[in-house]
């Protein structure tokens, strides 16, 4: 066990890469992604250490909702017409995520729904976690059985026991896009074969997020 948990802290290192291989007499090239590059293949990696909202919004909207843009330009936007003090402080909230997206054409709202209910709606949602002291959004890109599918700024795309999420969202509001024609991703298969169930990313605190966030629609359905 020892040896295999040896192996598996290297795998983020490595580097992709190309593999030859020999068949038959004729030979051919293998692509090769480590687990660290296949674990933001659908997540946006943040830039900032107060960026975590416009990577996890990057993330919704590019993967989930195939409305490409990137983490750069969010952020660009949301510094430009929020209170940058505080931002610097705080990061972003679920207001300034809002507020762009009604920009963009996407009306968003945050719900107090059990993860059941976004389960059975099929709909990926930015959530506020707080895990060791670390206060930070993620998307959830998928909820099956006692497992939820996360994409984490700071650490890509992983999966969580449900009994842990749920020690960690602390305000349970389901940030979420809402009222638009057509299925978002969801529980998309290539993004479980990434997602081994680990802790979230260790990273800096960030302890007024949670305070900072959209009024709450209550108990309404999505």
């Amino acid at each position: 066990m020892r040896g295999l948990i040896s192996v598996l802290a290297l795998l983020p290192a490595l580097a992709a890469q190309a593999a030859d291989f020999a068949a038959g007499g004729a030979s051919f090239v293998l692509p090769v992604t480590s687990l660290k590059e296949a674990r933001f293949r659908t997540t946006v990696r943040q830039q900032y250490d107060f960026s975590c909202g416009s990577a996890a919004l990057a993330t919704l909207l590019s993967h989930h909702y195939d409305f490409p843009v990137t983490e750069q330009e969010i952020f660009r936007d949301m510094f430009g017409r929020g209170d940058q003090p505080r931002i610097r402080r705080e990061g972003f909230s679920l207001l300034d995520m809002k507020r762009y997206l009604a920009t963009r054409g996407f009306t968003a709202d945050g719900f107090e729904q059990p993860l059941d209910k976004l389960a059975q709606a099929g709909l990926p949602a930015i959530v506020l976690v707080a895990d060791n002291g670390y206060r930070h959004f993620v998307v959830i890109k998928g909820v099956q059985g006692d497992r939820v599918l996360l994409g984490d700024p700071a650490g890509g795309t992983r999966a969580l026991p449900r009994q842990g999420f749920e020690a960690i969202w602390q305000n349970r509001l389901l940030f979420v896009i809402h009222g638009r024609p057509g299925k978002p991703h969801f529980n998309e298969t290539a993004d479980w074969r990434v997602a081994p169930q680990a802790l979230l990313s260790e990273g800096i605190m960030r302890d007024s997020l949670r305070d900072v966030t959209v009024p709450k629609l209550g108990t309404s359905d999505f």
